[in-house]
């Protein structure tokens, strides 16, 4: 099953919690977190205590992206704070697997980060340590982007040292997915589709959900 993960970045912060239940009632089982520290990326966004918050308001699996320096001495807080997985960039990250294990040993799900113009061969040897993988289709700090055509080849690339691997390892994508091109994201190999704009600044994102998943559905059907 394809998951659409909506990301809480460009909901209306003001109606946080009426936002997440709009989305929830459209069929979303997981919601997307983007940490900033004004460092790694230009925008600064959110910390700990609003994951916190978030986690009071839902059920729903969050999987919080942090886009910080240093990941590794915050990454304990936000499993604290409510995340069930947690993604780190191998571009911030000196010691990856350390990093990694720390985050399962914590009780969450570790996930790795790829920023467009990072070739998924980095990957080759830290694939068994990590439970999931995002490749971000854009480039990471703010939303509303256009996705980055060659990271479906990056997706595919990925997909094939899956198989290769015998892995089962879900692939992540994340920035410029919307209805027109959700197919491609989906047969391309992906199994997790984060996805902002495309959603909350619709009419209507609780049915923009739904439409979401039965294109989802409809493409996986084909390339199983």
């Amino acid at each position: 099953m394809i998951e659409i993960i909506p990301s809480i970045l460009s909901a209306d912060f003001a109606r946080l919690a009426e936002e997440i239940a709009r989305v929830e009632r459209g069929g979303a089982t997981m919601l997307h977190l983007d940490v900033m520290d004004g460092h790694f990326v230009d925008n600064l966004t959110i910390g700990p205590p609003v994951v916190e918050s978030v986690r009071k308001a839902t059920k729903s699996h969050l999987d919080v992206h942090l886009m910080i320096e240093n990941p590794g001495r915050y990454a304990a807080d936000f499993v604290h704070a409510g995340a069930n997985s947690v993604l780190v960039h191998y571009e911030a990250c000196r010691h990856l697997d350390g990093v990694l294990e720390l985050i399962k040993k914590e009780g969450a799900m570790a996930g790795v980060v790829l920023c467009p113009a990072t070739p998924v061969s980095v990957l080759e040897d830290v694939l068994e340590v990590a439970d999931y993988v995002l490749l971000m289709s854009v480039n990471p700090g703010f939303g509303g982007q256009r996705l980055i055509p060659y990271v479906l080849d990056k997706v595919r690339k990925l997909a094939g040292m899956r198989r290769a691997k015998k892995l089962r390892l879900p692939i992540e994508i994340d920035g410029g997915v919307h209805l027109d091109n959700l197919t491609d994201v989906v047969r391309a190999g992906c199994d997790w589709v984060v996805t902002g704009s495309a959603i909350f600044h619709s009419a209507d994102p609780e049915n923009t959900v739904r439409e979401m998943q039965r294109i989802a559905a409809g493409a996986n059907a084909v390339t199983c």
